[in-house]
């Protein structure tokens, strides 16, 4: 059985990098980075926790005691867990990027500084009497 500390570690500076990605970033690519460092620290936390035996960390055994021989879930859930979370983050990134590529062609620029006014909450924001929408025109 692995040590939980070191799995524990790994998942916090994950997370711990992710959040400054996310927070101190301009560039929309490198604050996608961060929301996957944040999603891989809590794909560590689950495999961990489905390292743990059944009763949680109350049925570990004590220093002096051998383990018993107990049967794991052939499914093993942290690991399931983890690829589901793997497969949606697949997804989240490739729309993420798409729409990062669309406002890199529209604006120049994928800072986030530089696209705060997008859509309607735009100060520049028109309506034709067509219907149809206009960004830019004022």
């Amino acid at each position: 059985m692995i040590h939980l500390v070191g799995p524990a570690v790994l998942a916090a500076a994950l997370a711990g990098i992710g959040v400054y990605g996310i927070l101190a970033r301009r560039n929309a690519v490198l604050v996608l980075i961060g929301a996957e460092l944040l999603l891989n620290a809590a794909n560590v936390l689950l495999v961990t926790a489905s390292a743990l035996p059944a009763g949680g960390l109350g049925a570990l055994p004590d220093v002096g005691q051998a383990g018993q021989g107990q049967v794991q879930d052939p499914l093993i859930p942290g690991q399931a867990m983890a690829v589901f979370v793997i497969t949606i983050a697949a997804a989240e990134i490739g729309l993420a990027l798409a729409i990062v590529l669309l406002l890199f062609r529209a604006r120049g620029t994928v800072e986030l500084t530089a696209v705060q006014e997008l859509g309607e909450a735009s100060s520049t924001y028109t309506e034709n009497p067509d219907g149809k929408t206009k960004v830019g025109e004022a």
